[in-house]
Formats: structure tokens, C-alpha cells, sequence
């Protein structure tokens, strides 16, 4: 992308024009039918031939989902007892979507901006997730900035301090920072405490722990998941169709490594789930494109994705939105119509999640009814989205959830996060807390006088 480009100036080869019709596509979904990327468009926009989202028309995609839900996994909302430890923020990559970064430079010892972020040693990192895990959580997801000085592991920084050119393999010694993230290995290792679950290393950051060798992301996954990753976030994904990368995050690798690299963690036997990040300047076909690529890539992996996550774009402090080349993020009817197509489209994909950060309490049980039955986890700690400038919190306790879900009359079930262990909670035996992990014994999460300090937080 070369200079600054606007709304206006954003032209794509691909457009939301198909020769399919909206109701020939909904008559194949509701049959169960394979889907086109036709059909996912005509699906997505609730016809092509008219402008705008016809209101009558998305609600017979949404009851078509809803059905298919209900077919696929009955009546049961799954969530997850979980902490989000992000190791640090400093990243140099400069995605423009995201708020959650800092300048990697404003870290260093010589630096004379003082940052805005952090970043833990694996010794604290271990200490968040070990205070965590006896709290009951048993699932700790860690996605964090490409931090110049991260490397995979000791054999991996000897390469990187050793190359003629660092700064082409974005490499800076660990002694130029005032807190030094450590190795990969050493993060994992450390987070893998207790019998906790360690959801972490997307591919994004899979690449940046072979960066400056030959190796292949088998090998990397392969060292991390002894060091203790059980599965893999299938996030930096974003839109998997080049000509949107290439405007919101050029800097991050393209649609075909991404795949490569979610193909690799799966052959050294990690799970994964798949994301997508819509509502910016990508239209309905990337959309559909996106879906399509999931879909390819649960066949070649043997379905090994457990969960689809549509995300929807949080504008508000990012430099998409400072900069003028989007004017906000998605409608509520395009959110209603992700999840339904999603759940529509993906049919080798079981679970679609409702991400309540992303939507809040009330969008994301509207959620539930268009075809997602997965409602996050606990998280404890969510600075992604906030920093973006979400205002959607960052707790949300059994008890909650069994309230939000008994709401709409469907049925409370707590997960593992491969989604092999369920526990159905009655609503009318409190108090309600995680069973599922070693340390777990339904015990709620944080006592009322935690949850007043971090609602104030």
C-alpha cells in the first residue's frame, strides 16, 4: 500500500457479484447441500440484487442457521474456564487494524519514550497462570506481539545473533530491552502449569520463531508442543484473501503461510480453531472466500479445527479508523449474517462461537439464535479488544453465563477446550464454578469482593 488510502480509494478484483440467486442458495442451504462461494455471497448480503441488507430476507438465512444449529448440537451452550495471558505488546509489524501493539523501539533500555505496555518474563507468566489454575481455570490462551528479541528457543537465538543482517530477520539481543519475553519454549514451558490446557503460537507467531532459518513449521510446532502447547489459535488470520491483507496488515504474512502453518501444527497432532476478522474494508466475497479456505483446510487437516470464530472489527482507536480508511466496523445485520453463514457454509466445522467481547451480553445471545451454540470462556483478562477500544469487560463468571443462557431457554454446559469433556450445569443448584480442570472443584472463579475490584479495573 503505497501513502495513505481512504474509503473511497480501495478498489478489489474480487466484488460481491455472482450468478447465483438468493433463493436458490437459501434452498440449498436449508436442504443441507454443499455451499458455494456463490451461494456464502448471495447468503452474506441477502441478495445481490438488492442494495442493503433486505431485513426479511436475513431472517430466513438466521432461521436456516438456528435449524442447522439445533441439528448439529442440539440445545447446549458450551464455555470454557479460561485466562488470557498475553506475554507482550511491543511488535514492530504495524498491522493497521490493531491497537493492541506497541512500538517495539519505545521498550528498549535507550528508548526515551516511555511505553504504554509490557512484558512478562516466563517466570511471571507462570505465576499469573499458576494463581489461575488454582482458581480453577484449565485453559490459558497467550497470543502476544512479535517482539524483536522473541526467539524459539536457545538453538534459535544463537542462529538469529549470529546472522550478517538482523534487522532483516527483525532480531534485536534481548540485553537492548528493559525486560527481556525470554524463548518461545521458555513462555510455553513455563505457562504449562498444573495441568492447564496452553492454547497459544498462531501462525503469525509461528513464523516468527523459525524467522532466519530453513526450518519448517513442523519443526516448530513440534519443539513447542514439547515444550507443553496442546493446541493452536487459528487468529492473524483476519480476511485469507491477499488483496485484503495487503491493506490491513502488509506486513504479516500472506493467506498461503498462514495455511501452511495451521497444515504443519495439525501434522505434529495439535488441535486448532480458525478465525475470521471482518468489518473493515474486506466485502462479502472475501467473506465467502475466507469460509472457503476453513472449510479446505478442516478436509486436509482431518478436522482438526474444533471451533469457527468470527470476530468482528472493533474500530474505535485503530489506525484504520485514525486514518480514514474505514468509517466504522460492521452492522448488526452483517454480524447476524457471519454467524449464520458460518454455521451454514462450514459444514465440517461442529462449533461457532459468539464472542461476548466482541458483540457484549445482548448481541452476543442474539448470537446464540443465528446459528453460533459456543459462548467464549471466563477469560479473567482480555486486553486485545479493550486496548481497540471494546467496552465489552473483561470477566464473565459461571454465574453469569448460566443467567445469560438460561435466558433464552438453552441449556448451560461447561467444556473442555477441545470440547471432549462437558459438564451440564443445573441452573438450580448454585453456586456455579469450573469442574472440569485438576484443580477445579465448582468453586466460583473470583469471590464477590475480586469481581467489585475488577469490575472498578
Amino acid at each position: 500500500m503505497d501513502g495513505p488510502v481512504t474509503e473511497t480509494d480501495l478498489t478489489f478484483d474480487y466484488v460481491p457479484e455472482t450468478d447465483q440467486s438468493f433463493e436458490n442458495a437459501l434452498e440449498k442451504a436449508r436442504n443441507g447441500d454443499r455451499l458455494t462461494v456463490d451461494d456464502a455471497i448471495e447468503l452474506l448480503t441477502a441478495g445481490t440484487d438488492a442494495e442493503g441488507i433486505r431485513r426479511d430476507r436475513k431472517e430466513r438465512v438466521l432461521e436456516a442457521a438456528d435449524r442447522r444449529r439445533a441439528e448439529v448440537v442440539g440445545e447446549e451452550v458450551t464455555f470454557v474456564a479460561n485466562l488470557n495471558n498475553n506475554v507482550t505488546t511491543a511488535c514492530n509489524v504495524g498491522c493497521l487494524f490493531c491497537n493492541f501493539k506497541d512500538a517495539a523501539h519505545t521498550f528498549e533500555r535507550e528508548s526515551e519514550v516511555e511505553t504504554a505496555g509490557f512484558t512478562k518474563t516466563s517466570a511471571e507468566s507462570r505465576e499469573i497462570v499458576a494463581d489461575a489454575v488454582d482458581r480453577g481455570i484449565y485453559e490459558v490462551c497467550s497470543v502476544s506481539g512479535l517482539h524483536p528479541a522473541f526467539a524459539l528457543d536457545e538453538e534459535h537465538r544463537e542462529i538469529l545473533e549470529s546472522h550478517p543482517d538482523p534487522k532483516d530477520v527483525n532480531y534485536k539481543p534481548p540485553e537492548r530491552y528493559e525486560t527481556s519475553p525470554g524463548t518461545y519454549v521458555d513462555q510455553i514451558s513455563a505457562m504449562s502449569v498444573g495441568g492447564v490446557h496452553v492454547h497459544s503460537m498462531t501462525p503469525e507467531e509461528g513464523y516468527h520463531a523459525r524467522r532466519g532459518t530453513d526450518w519448517s513449521y513442523e519443526e516448530v510446532y513440534g519443539r513447542l508442543k514439547e515444550a507443553g502447547l496442546d493446541t493452536v489459535p487459528g487468529t492473524a488470520a483476519e480476511i485469507l484473501v491477499d488483496e485484503v491483507r495487503d491493506v490491513i496488515c502488509p506486513g504479516k504474512i500472506g493467506t498461503d503461510e498462514w495455511l501452511e502453518a495451521m497444515e504443519a501444527a495439525a501434522n505434529v497432532g495439535l488441535g486448532l480453531t480458525a478465525t475470521i476478522m471482518y468489518g473493515h474494508v474486506e466485502n462479502e466475497a472475501h467473506r465467502a472466500l475466507h469460509l472457503k479456505r476453513v472449510r479446505d483446510l478442516q478436509e486436509r487437516v482431518d478436522g482438526a479445527i474444533t471451533e469457527f470464530v468470527p470476530l468482528s472489527f472493533v474500530h474505535q482507536n485503530t489506525p484504520l479508523f485514525e486514518h480514514d480508511v474505514v468509517s466504522g466496523g460492521a452492522s448488526r445485520d452483517e454480524d447476524e449474517l457471519m454467524i449464520a453463514v458460518s454455521r451454514l457454509f462450514l459444514d465440517n466445522i461442529d462449533h461457532v462461537q459468539s464472542s461476548w467481547v466482541k458483540y457484549g451480553d445482548e448481541g452476543g445471545l442474539k448470537m446464540l439464535t443465528c446459528g453460533a451454540d459456543d459462548f467464549m470462556g471466563t477469560i479473567l483478562s482480555e486486553e486485545i479488544t479493550k486496548r481497540a477500544g471494546g467496552g465489552y469487560g473483561e470477566f464473565r463468571s459461571f454465574a453469569d453465563y448460566v443467567e445469560l443462557i438460561t435466558s433464552i431457554g438453552r441449556v448451560p454446559v461447561e467444556r473442555s477446550t477441545d470440547y471432549e469433556k462437558r459438564r451440564v450445569i443445573d441452573p438450580d443448584d448454585p453456586p456455579f464454578g469450573p469442574q472440569l480442570g485438576p484443580k477445579a472443584d465448582g468453586t466460583p472463579l473470583l469471590a464477590s469482593e475480586d469481581r467489585s475490584i475488577a469490575a472498578d479495573d
